[in-house]
């Protein structure tokens, strides 16, 4: 089971991923959806949405875009970001797990390449 975070602001992904109001919090196994939560922001101060993410073990974060520092600190906490993500939220978590994202991640890119390939741009 992986658990993907998506800033959300009225069911659609929001641009600024530490001060949406909410996140959706996805739980996959084998590329479907098996449930989806919404949570409240904690909160932005530098430094903590990694953290917070990690606690609550969230694998991937999936966002319009993020900068470079708010990469590393993801990065630093075991958490994957992939970015692309624009609308509504459960249609680009479906996009990225059946790899259709715009992307350079793919949550079913696996090391033993199980019977499909990839088209990453």
């Amino acid at each position: 089971m992986k658990k993907i975070a998506v800033p959300t602001n009225n069911g659609k992904v929001a641009q600024h991923f530490g001060r949406c109001p909410e996140y959706t919090i996805i739980e996959v196994e084998d590329c479907e959806i098996q449930s989806s939560n919404l949570i409240e922001n904690p909160g932005h101060e530098p430094g903590f949405l990694p953290k917070y993410l990690n606690d609550l073990n969230v694998d991937i974060v999936l966002a319009g875009g993020m900068g470079r520092r708010a990469y590393d600190l993801f990065s630093k906490n075991n958490i994957e970001v992939v970015t692309g993500a624009n609308g509504v939220v459960k249609d680009n978590v479906l996009a990225y797990l059946n790899d259709e994202l715009d992307t350079e991640s793919g949550l079913c890119d696996h090391d033993d390449h199980h019977g499909h390939d990839h088209k990453h741009h």
